[in-house]
């Protein structure tokens, strides 16, 4: 839980510099964080600028495949395809989530905000290999809050 609280804080630091409120910790077998990141869309302009594409690429980069394997991403929300795809390739093997692609989906709809350009689509359609874990509901309420106020609702 500890690392999930972290990607709350991440995402809210996200949220107060003006990007989407998304947060991920990268985490090894044994528990230690890695490395972390936060949204970073609007405040780079780049729409790929996402925490987990980020963290994905790192572990590629840094850490050798059997520990890419038992590696974990923490993250605020559900990966979109992109994240999704990067996890996948770099082979880092587990993801737990606090909310799905499904919820935010249905929040921002009720909420009259603009949908997304990238169809939501489960992590395990797009890299079946990853083992998924999530939404993680006693968490849910606060991201949820933190989207809400990006979405002005």
């Amino acid at each position: 839980m500890t690392h999930l609280r972290r990607c709350l804080e991440l995402a809210a630091e996200a949220l107060k510099d003006g990007d989407g409120p998304f947060g991920s910790v990268l985490a090894d077998r044994d528990g230690n964080a890695l490395q972390e990141d936060r949204n970073r869309e609007t405040s780079t302009g780049d729409p790929t600028a996402h925490p987990e594409f980020a963290l994905a690429r790192w572990a590629g980069v840094h850490l050798d495949p059997e520990t890419r394997a038992g590696a974990t991403i923490y993250t605020s929300g559900e990966h979109c395809p992109m994240c999704s795809a990067a996890q996948g390739w770099s082979g880092v093997g587990r993801v737990v989530y606090i909310a799905s692609s499904a919820q935010l989906t249905e929040w921002r709809a009720g909420w009259g905000a603009d949908e997304s350009p990238v169809r939501a689509l489960p992590i395990q359609e797009v890299a079946p290999a990853i083992e998924v874990v999530g939404p993680v509901s006693e968490l849910v309420d606060e991201i949820r809050t933190l989207h809400r106020t990006a979405a002005g609702a």
